[in-house]
């Protein structure tokens, strides 16, 4: 049902700033309804839905339309959703406002498995829409073929890669995924070929006899998966402010920027390890010592990064974007070309039990597919959840999503100081500290003094010095040995 109420309010908020919305959409609409009126109503079916109202005029401050008949429009706008495909329901009701009556129409968006709604007679191609500001835009074959693709399974990953071999695939990768598979499950794989395992993994396909890698085995074990698809890589860009501009003086759009190629976990290993070069690392006091804390949670990011390659579109019109990583002065944004998936929504993630995913069968490799002292992913539906949890661990905000049909960018806020980062450390404090870990350790040396507490090599010797003097410490070791240590004065 349509609440007057609910209707006032807009017309008063667009009165305010002098045009429609991305939820409202208004028409003079006279006589007949407007030609350009079911592109609004395919774009708002294929977005987040919207309102129509027909009956007021955007040029004269929203007023009532001169001549506006009521009756005629309502019936004529009854039948318009036979023009689409699928056809479109919508609850259409006539409201009185400011002493004329007006007609407005609720369009609901479709669900994800009947997109794109389309204009019949202009075909799905060129007669599907999609909302922008306040108007509507055509939406591009790339955005059409993602719609379309929620109707089915994709199998982008599964597709051979006719060009190479498995001479383009690490032997020790795949000798490790074949262990991995008999460990998981003895009963399938126990007393099969590696080669029939690797088939049915979905690492390799034959093509007329031939035995070649697919898309999705050449990703998680190619030795250079870029010789086929220069794309499909990484790129970590460092910006010195807050925006791509640059410096406007000296021209310099950014600090540096790599490509990173390889497989994935290859990939995901050297991002890490950049940003860990670039990113900053500050200290708070644990018991009077330090604890090095980064500016992004390793761990948070490691999750993002691998999401972002296992997820990624891998289409035919994807594969010409590559996963960007880019590090600003007061953010980190990672983005993979292709929206969301199936079931998962933005309101869904992080709630254990969701998951969905384009690249079935790279996903389902990918664990296992060795990385570090693990395997790339879990493929549990948990990433988000380990991202959530890692950055509150840190006493930093969620991620910001941000999920359209064409990309995907999680954003996380640079890690601000905190209070005891700011302030000096007391030396008070370090003796406490140095006293608490003695009591643990038994007995320490300068150099990891120095370690813990991130004070210089003096400032340690003089505390040191002074906490041996009041009978605090002893040494252990002769005076002057270049193995010195220290433990505690027991009394």
């Amino acid at each position: 049902m349509i609440v007057n109420q609910e209707v006032i309010d807009a017309i008063r908020l667009m009165r305010r700033i002098g045009t429609d919305t991305q939820r409202w959409e208004v028409k003079k609409s006279v006589q007949e309804l407007p030609k350009n009126l079911p592109e609004t109503i395919s774009a708002f079916s294929n977005m987040h839905g919207g309102m129509i109202i027909l009956g007021l005029e955007e040029n004269n401050k929203f007023r009532s339309a001169v001549g506006f008949d009521a009756d005629k429009i309502y019936k004529q706008l009854q039948t318009i959703g036979d023009r689409f495909t699928p056809v479109v329901r919508m609850e259409i009701e006539k409201v009185p406002f400011e002493g004329q009556t007006i007609v407005v129409a609720r369009v609901n968006e479709l669900p994800k498995d009947r997109k794109p709604c389309f204009i019949t007679a202009r075909g799905c191609y060129e007669g599907s829409f999609i909302r922008s500001g306040g108007g509507d835009r055509h939406l591009t074959s790339y955005e059409v073929d993602r719609l379309l693709e929620e109707r089915h399974q994709p199998q982008h990953d599964i597709e051979p890669v006719e060009q190479a071999s498995l001479n383009d695939l690490d032997q020790d990768s795949l000798k490790a995924i074949v262990k991995r598979a008999k460990e998981l499950f003895p009963r399938v794989f126990g007393k099969l070929d590696d080669e029939v395992i690797l088939i049915q993994l979905g690492v390799c396909t034959r093509v007329e006899g031939q035995l070649h890698p697919t898309l999705a085995g050449l990703l998680a074990t190619g030795v250079f998966p870029q010789q086929y698809f220069p794309r499909l890589e990484v790129v970590f860009t460092v910006y010195a402010g807050t925006t791509k501009e640059g410096n406007l003086k000296t021209g310099e759009r950014y600090v540096d920027s790599k490509e990173i190629v390889g497989s994935i976990p290859n990939m995901l290993m050297e991002t890490l390890s950049l940003l860990q070069q670039r990113m900053n690392t500050g200290a708070v006091i644990q018991g009077g010592l330090r604890k090095d804390i980064p500016d992004y949670p390793l761990i948070a990011v490691r999750e993002a990064v691998a999401n972002a390659l296992q997820h990624r579109d891998y289409s035919q019109g994807g594969r010409g974007s590559q996963v960007q990583v880019n590090l600003y002065s007061d953010r980190l944004e990672i983005i993979n070309p292709g929206g969301l998936y199936g079931s998962t929504t933005v309101e869904s993630l992080g709630k254990e039990g969701i998951s969905s995913t384009r690249n079935e069968f790279l996903s389902r490799l990918l664990t296992y597919t060795p990385y570090d002292d693990g395997y790339v992913v879990e493929n549990k539906g948990t990433g988000f959840m380990t991202i959530e949890s890692s950055l509150a661990s840190a006493l930093m905000p969620p991620p910001k999503v941000l999920n359209s049909l064409t990309y995907f960018k999680l954003t996380f806020e640079k890690r601000r100081k905190t209070a005891e980062e700011i302030s000096d450390r007391s030396w008070k404090n370090l003796e406490s500290a140095i006293l608490s870990e003695l009591e643990k350790l038994g007995s320490v040396s300068t150099k990891e003094l120095m370690t813990m507490s991130g004070y210089s090599r003096q400032t340690i010797i003089n505390h040191v010095n002074r906490m041996v003097q009041t009978g605090l410490l002893e040494p252990i070791e002769p005076r002057n040995s270049p193995k010195q240590r220290y433990r505690l004065v027991r009394k």
